[in-house]
């Protein structure tokens, strides 16, 4: 059984509240926290750990980008705003706060469900990205420590690549550690007798 998605949901005028609950009810989200716009986002989304906000502003303003930003940067989690305001430069500056869906004067009931599944969905995918992303740098980052130790080993020894690759995986295999850290050795101690 799949669990339900948990909704912080931040309503700039709280008497406005009640029309988005419902529909994020009736989307069978559970709906963890209710927020005024000028509450601490950030903390209450640490402790409470949602899987998606949901945010209905009329217009967003700096204060309340900066405090979808921080969150975008130290927790992750997908940001879906319903506003009135379909300013260009506020769009972008949403996107670049961490706002997962954008929605200018779309909130009716029967968009909510599949707008916020959307948004969590592109924004696992994001994850996935950046995370493949910095898998690929740094693995990158290791081949150019290796290719650096086996030219050290090369000079030192005087033998071809493939021996100097053989030199490394066999120090690791010894060592029981990664061939990346054998080589951090070697280039560290080439470099303290530099």
């Amino acid at each position: 059984m799949e669990s339900r998605l948990q909704v912080i949901l931040v309503e700039e005028i709280p008497e406005r509240v009640s029309v988005l609950e419902q529909a994020l009810k009736a989307a069978d989200y559970q709906v963890v926290a209710k927020l005024a716009a000028s509450e601490d986002l950030h903390a209450h989304a640490g402790r409470i750990q949602p899987n998606v906000i949901v945010i209905h502003i009329a217009s967003p303003d700096r204060d309340t980008l900066v405090r979808i930003c921080k969150i975008s940067r130290t927790q992750n989690y997908p940001v879906v705003m319903f506003t009135q305001d379909e300013d260009g430069e506020k769009i972008r500056m949403a996107i670049e706060a961490g706002i997962s869906a954008y929605i200018v004067r779309g909130l009716s009931s029967e968009r909510v469900k599949p707008i916020i599944d959307v948004a969590v969905a592109r924004f696992e995918k994001s994850l996935a990205l950046h995370k493949e992303l910095g898998q690929t740098r740094t693995m990158l980052a290791e081949r150019k420590i290796i290719e650096r130790a086996k030219g050290v080993l090369m000079q030192q020894r005087g033998c071809s690549e493939d021996e100097a690759y053989q030199v490394l995986r066999k120090s690791a295999m010894d060592r029981n550690r990664r061939m990346v850290e054998v080589a951090r050795n070697i280039i560290d101690v080439e470099e303290l007798f530099d």
